[in-house]
């Protein structure tokens, strides 16, 4: 069970950054739209949303831009009609990337993802020439102190975990999808502050990018999620 990545905290400090500009809102809504689409408005009955309704409440959407995602979603209020598309490539060093996308014109996204894949040192791939390296699973991401990770490993070992990564005060705990909300809740009952529940991609192997590098491969991510398109960005960095 190693430590957490460089990239994971500056992804976690990007995301409060923009949470507090209020870009975090947009990509959001867009996510909320499209699963109260796919599984219905109702978040007892569409796990999926419920998760995202959480999302909203810790970055202090107000709930009037929420109920109206969802009615967009539900078809109650008119609104784009966005498609979830996700694109695999590889960046500076070699490292693998899985982006997610939601979007309403693919030909528009795909040709912004494949300038920055371009410019930044990267190229983007046909689709299976990396997701194979990544499984799909429950992620959380948790913060608080007085307790280790060997404590966390133990309460939890009762449930569908993979693996607890540990740095300093902050957890990243990985779980089958199916167990994803029920694991939240046996974190959240040990004292531990939730930051994230959700399901993503997470490298089967990992690597290290080697320190004269790291500057050009943090860049091309960070090009990445600043793109309105661009929901999540998965690589296997170590």
């Amino acid at each position: 069970m190693s430590g957490h990545s460089k990239w994971s905290k500056i992804k976690h400090k990007k995301a409060k950054e923009d949470a507090k500009r209020g870009k975090a809102f947009t990509k959001l809504i867009k996510e909320i739209t499209i699963v109260a689409r796919q599984g219905g408005g109702d978040p007892t009955g569409n796990p999926r949303l419920r998760l995202l309704l959480d999302k909203a409440k810790e970055i202090n959407m107000p709930q009037e831009n929420i109920t109206r995602a969802i009615k967009k979603g539900t078809g109650e209020l008119p609104g784009a009609q966005y498609e979830a598309m996700t694109y695999e490539g590889y960046g500076p060093a070699g490292i693998a990337i899985v982006v997610e996308t939601l979007t309403d014109n693919k030909n528009r996204t795909v040709a912004d993802l494949r300038h920055i894949f371009s410019a930044k040192g990267g190229n983007l791939a046909e689709t299976g020439a990396v997701i194979w390296m990544f499984e799909k699973s429950g992620i959380i991401h948790a913060e608080g102190a007085g307790i280790t990770q060997d404590d966390l490993l133990e309460t939890l070992i009762e449930h569908d975990i993979r693996d607890i990564k540990q740095d300093e005060h902050w957890f990243s705990i990985y779980c089958d999808p199916k167990s994803l909300e029920e694991v939240r809740k046996a974190v959240a009952a040990t004292g531990l502050n939730i930051d994230s529940a959700e399901l993503g991609w997470v490298a089967k192997t990992t690597t290290s990018v080697p320190q004269e590098r790291e500057e050009k491969v943090y860049d091309f991510l960070t090009a990445l999620e600043d793109h309105e398109d661009v929901q999540n960005v998965y690589t296997n960095i170590a």
